[in-house]
C-alpha cells in the first residue's frame, strides 16, 4: 500500500505536468511546447546518447564542487559556530557571498581561472558553500546549552561534547543546509555553462534555443531538476538512516 506521502508527491506532480500540458495546448507562448511534447525530446535525447554526454560533462563541476563545499562548508561552520571570534571574523564574508549577484561575478572568476574547468567549480562552490556554512554555523551556535553542560558534567571532553552531542543534536539543520547547498550548486553548475562555456546540459539548452527547438530546451531543463530532486530525496534517506529518531530537531534555550 503506497504511503500517503507518496500519493500526495503523485498528486502534486500530475497537477503540474497537466498544468504544463494544458499551458501547451492554449498555447500560452509559442516557445512553451506541451509536457509531453517535451517528454518526447527528451526520450530522444536520452536513446541517442545525447543527454549521457552532456551530463558526463556537467556531473564534473557539479560533483567536484558539491563535494568542496559540502567538506569545507561544515568544517568551516563548526568552527564559526564554536568560536565568537570565528563567527565575528567570517560570518560576514558568507554573508556577502550568499547575497552577491552570481552573473557580475562570473566575468572576474573567467579573467582569473579562465573558461576551464577550475572556473565552473568555482561558480558551483560560490552558489552552494554560503548556505551549507552558515546552516552549520546556526545550528552548532544554537545548540542548547544544557546538553553541552550536561556531557560536560559527565566529564566528557571537549571532542566528545563535539562529536557525541553537537553534531547529532545539529545534524537536522545541518542536512537541511546541505540540501539548500546542493540545489543551489545545481543551479551553479547550468549558469556556468550558459555563462561561461556552452558544455553539457547547458549546450543543449543554448544549441536548442537558438534552433528554436523548444521541446529540447525544456526536455534538457526538466531532466536537470529531476536529477536534483532525486538527488536530495536519497540525501533525505541518508539522513533518515544515519540519525534516526533525531529528525524532529530540537528546541533551544
Amino acid at each position: 500500500m503506497p504511503s500517503r506521502s507518496f500519493l500526495l508527491k503523485v498528486l502534486s506532480s500530475a497537477i503540474v505536468f497537466g498544468a504544463w500540458e494544458i499551458a501547451g495546448r492554449i498555447p500560452v507562448s509559442y516557445a512553451f511546447p506541451t509536457f509531453l511534447e517535451s517528454m518526447q525530446a527528451l526520450v530522444a535525447l536520452t536513446l541517442d546518447g545525447t543527454l549521457f554526454a552532456a551530463y558526463a560533462e556537467t556531473l564534473r563541476p557539479l560533483v567536484l564542487g558539491v563535494l568542496i563545499s559540502s567538506f569545507l562548508g561544515i568544517a568551516l561552520g563548526l568552527w564559526i559556530g564554536l568560536s565568537a571570534r570565528f563567527d565575528w571574523l567570517f560570518s560576514p564574508i558568507f554573508i556577502v557571498m550568499q547575497a552577491a549577484p552570481l552573473a557580475a561575478l562570473i566575468p572576474l572568476l573567467v579573467m582569473a581561472y579562465g573558461i576551464g574547468l577550475t572556473s565552473k567549480v568555482f561558480v558551483v562552490c560560490i552558489m552552494a558553500m554560503p548556505v551549507i556554512v552558515l546552516n552549520t554555523a546556526g545550528a552548532v551556535r544554537n545548540t542548547p546549552s544544557s546538553l553541552k553542560e550536561m556531557a560536560r558534567a559527565f566529564l566528557g571532553s571537549r571532542r566528545d561534547v563535539i562529536l557525541k552531542v553537537i553534531l547529532p543534536a545539529a545534524s537536522p539543520i545541518i542536512f537541511s543546509g546541505l540540501r539548500l547547498g546542493i540545489s543551489a550548486g545545481f543551479i551553479g553548475a547550468i549558469l556556468s555553462e550558459l555563462k561561461i562555456t556552452p558544455t553539457g546540459v547547458g549546450d543543449i539548452i543554448t544549441y536548442s534555443r537558438s534552433i528554436a527547438d523548444y521541446p529540447s530546451m525544456y526536455a534538457a531543463i526538466f531532466s536537470i531538476i529531476l536529477l536534483a530532486v532525486l538527488f536530495l530525496n536519497l540525501l533525505e534517506k541518508i539522513e533518515l538512516h544515519l540519525f534516526r529518531g533525531n529528525n524532529r530537531g530540537y528546541v533551544t534555550d
